[in-house]
């Protein structure tokens, strides 16, 4: 009940209590810009964190029923070759479709590499022929068996060592993410847990006569947490709204583009800056009230 009491009473302007706390100064100025300053960082981890996690996904459901079948073999031998493994592929159990990729095919897959002017007609590149998976999946092992007695000059890639590490990285990203996420947080506690100590020794004098005509500790520092509390949450809203705009410029994902392309926010997921104000003001709630109680008993 006192909990639930000293909750509710943040929401109660009390004018008498609140005339304690300057209402401007450079701790006013100092706790609404670094929570709005890192509300507005917050808000790019987060969405780093969730394009991370799209990222993933994507790429391991993307990755996890395809392979590619690389045949190299003499010019008069290729088509030969081209026509066993896709026998032998249409008669492996778990391999739902295959075909061999145009000259126009492999073209575009090196152009990012060579350039758009690659001559392949006139190169000896291998021929490649993508595979797709059942749901079930098929037995690697067994079709390089059959792949290895019936076409010598086939290589079979799953993508796993493609698949793992892409998806690993993609996990350690969205792992850094939420952790710049909390560095910020600890990063926002600090600087408003300087302000709320400064303005409470800037107003020692004040707080000395409040005492003496028998305020209670409690009366005084939840003057300070309802200001400094009001204040983060304020802060944080302007930089939430600040960088979830400059999410919203962003270029918008192009399948062709970098590894940073799909930066932003998707769906519902654009509904997750409206929980930042309210951690803002949560952490300016805890910082103040830290701050406040310890720097109340160490004044005589």
């Amino acid at each position: 009940m006192k909990q639930l009491k000293s909750l509710t009473a943040l929401f109660i302007p009390d004018t008498q209590a609140d005339r304690v706390v300057p209402p401007t100064g450079f701790t006013a100025t100092l706790t609404t810009f670094s929570a709005a300053a890192m509300a507005f960082l917050a808000v790019f981890a987060m969405a780093l964190t969730l394009a991370s996690g799209r990222l993933a996904d994507r790429w391991s459901h993307e990755l996890a029923r395809s392979s590619t079948l690389r045949i190299s073999a003499p010019e008069d031998q290729m088509q030969v070759q081209i026509a066993a493994a896709l026998k032998v592929l249409e008669t492996t159990p778990g391999v739902a479709s295959a075909r061999a990729l145009t000259a126009d095919e492999q073209k575009a897959l090196l152009e990012p590499f060579f350039g758009p002017d690659l001559p392949v007609e006139d190169l000896p590149i291998p021929q490649l022929i993508e595979v797709n998976e059942t749901s079930a999946g098929y037995d690697s092992t067994g079709l390089r068996l059959r792949l290895a007695a019936e076409v010598p000059g086939a290589v079979l890639d799953d993508h796993t060592r493609w698949r793992k590490p892409l998806v690993a990285a993609a996990g350690r990203i969205r792992l850094l993410g939420w952790a710049a996420f909390l560095l910020i947080g600890g990063a926002m506690a600090a600087m408003i847990t300087l302000a709320a100590s400064a303005a409470l020794s800037a107003n020692a004098q004040v707080i000395k006569v409040l005492r003496l005509v028998g305020a209670q500790d409690s009366y005084i520092a939840g003057a300070f947490v309802r200001r400094f509390t009001y204040r983060g949450f304020v802060g944080a809203a302007i930089g939430a709204f600040g960088g979830t705009a400059a999410v919203w410029l962003l270029p918008e994902a192009e399948t062709t583009s970098g590894f940073l392309t799909g930066l932003g926010f998707q769906g519902a997921h654009w509904l997750w800056p409206l929980g930042i104000p309210v951690l803002g003001g949560a952490v300016a709630l805890a910082a103040t009230r830290s701050a406040a109680h310890r720097k109340l008993k160490e004044m005589p």
